[in-house]
């Protein structure tokens, strides 16, 4: 997603702005949240809340479509352009995106409609038509967010997928376009549920994967993490670029590429996770905003930080590499043989592929606002054929453009985001009070 300097600014204005509105609730009820959303993940609940999947089923989807190239490979090309100053901006950015990731999924909620068939449907296209009475902004997000899907959350995927396994295994790019084309037919025409199941199997296992490794790497250099925190903190108010990187990089540099960073990677005032979580079996709209809180602080705060501190623990982010090239020589150094290159490499495709599995589900409710949903089985055609499509690259000019479609929808929800807030405050303080 392309975030310039203005929408940069727009996007993390809007995360303070909602912050106060909802009363810092990521900070003051952070472990309230902890207890009820993770700490009642083997509770069974008596009664059956509205919804077509679990909470739990709705952060893994969401998280599926976050978790990502930008955790792993993006992190360093932070870090690169905008010295490890960037991670601590990126944090400060992940902190109010809580409260923006909070706003969207319990408007998404709030305002979600039963179709014709019997599916949950929701997210900023709803809130936006039945809450704020405004079909053009509406319609212009679903257009927005119909075709980016196609883009950042299908090509792009599948491009990163089949060049991962191509320089690690070998094996030529239509062949895997083949395989993961087939692999998508099986999960996205059964649907949400289906999705959701994969997902909710697939994100755990590859996040604690991912998660170990980087944590095995910090036991080694575990006396350099005290001095990462430090180079992280001193550069965030100084600037530093990593070798090779923006000579020079200013507070300001800094700063940029920190908050886009968080940005990218969380989706925080973007509204597609919202499409996710507004499937859920919840009885109140601030009870799964509290998973939307959660899906922020794993991506970035957990994920994305591990990889930062594996970076500059290792001496990585001083080796003048870049991007995903960073992150694996960082590794390669902390575990024996190959370990390394084959953790990133293997979170680099499933990570992806479960990207595209998710956004698959965006794009498609997306579509279906618009053309109604006997549009769904065509959209899931469509998708499957260009997952193939994507594998093979060269349509470079075809991903800048849904790159930028990617960035404006973020205009329309934060529009529907800051004239509700009302509405996001007062169902906050009736679930809190009561």
């Amino acid at each position: 997603m392309i975030i310039g300097l203005p929408l940069t600014m727009v996007l993390f204005a809007a995360g303070v702005f909602l912050t106060c509105r909802v009363g810092a609730l990521q900070a003051r009820k952070f472990f309230y949240i902890l207890k009820h959303t993770l700490g009642e993940l083997f509770v069974r609940r008596r009664g059956k809340a509205p919804g077509e999947i679990t909470p739990f089923q709705a952060l893994t989807t969401a998280l599926a479509a976050t978790i990502g190239t930008g955790n792993i490979a993006g992190v360093a090309t932070a870090i690169f352009l905008g010295g490890p100053g960037a991670v601590f901006w990126m944090w400060v950015s992940a902190f109010f995106g809580m409260a923006t990731k909070y706003s969207e999924v319990v408007l998404a909620v709030q305002y979600r409609s039963r179709s014709r068939r019997g599916g949950i449907s929701g997210g900023p296209m709803y809130f936006l038509r039945d809450g704020l009475h405004s079909p053009l902004l509406a319609s212009l997000f679903s257009v927005l967010g119909a075709l980016a899907a196609f883009g950042i959350g299908n090509m792009v995927q599948a491009n990163s997928v089949s060049c991962a396994v191509s320089e690690t295994f070998g094996i030529p790019a239509p062949f895997t376009g083949l395989i993961m084309a087939f692999i998508t037919a099986l999960v996205i025409l059964g649907g949400i549920r289906r999705i959701a199941l994969i997902s909710s199997a697939i994100v755990p296992f590859m996040a604690l994967f991912y998660f170990t490794g980087g944590l095995f790497i910090l036991l080694i250099f575990r006396e350099q993490i005290p001095s990462a925190f430090l180079t992280i903190i001193s550069g965030a108010f100084r600037g530093e670029a990593a070798l090779g990187g923006f000579a020079g990089a200013s507070l300001l540099q800094a700063w940029r590429i920190g908050i886009a960073r968080g940005i990218f990677t969380n989706e925080a005032g973007l509204g597609s996770a919202s499409i996710a979580h507004a499937a859920a079996k919840t009885a109140h709209p601030s009870r799964q905003g509290m998973w939307g809180v959660l899906e922020v602080f794993i991506d970035t705060h957990i994920i994305c930080t591990i990889t930062a501190l594996v970076l500059i623990t290792t001496g990585a982010w001083q080796t003048g590499l870049d991007g995903a090239a960073m992150t694996i020589w960082a590794f390669n150094r902390g575990l024996p043989g190959a370990t390394g290159q084959y953790i990133v490499t293997g979170g680099l495709i499933f990570f992806a592929f479960s990207t595209l599995l998710a956004w698959s589900y965006y794009g498609e409710k997306c579509a279906c606002f618009i053309l109604g949903e006997g549009f769904a089985g065509t959209y899931r055609l469509l998708w499957i054929l260009f997952v193939f499509v994507g594998s093979l690259g060269g349509l470079k000019l075809i991903w800048g453009l849904a790159d930028i479609l990617n960035g404006l929808m973020a205009i329309p929800n934060l529009v529907g985001l800051v004239a509700l807030s009302g509405i996001t405050a007062r169902l906050t303080k009736e679930y809190f009070s009561a």
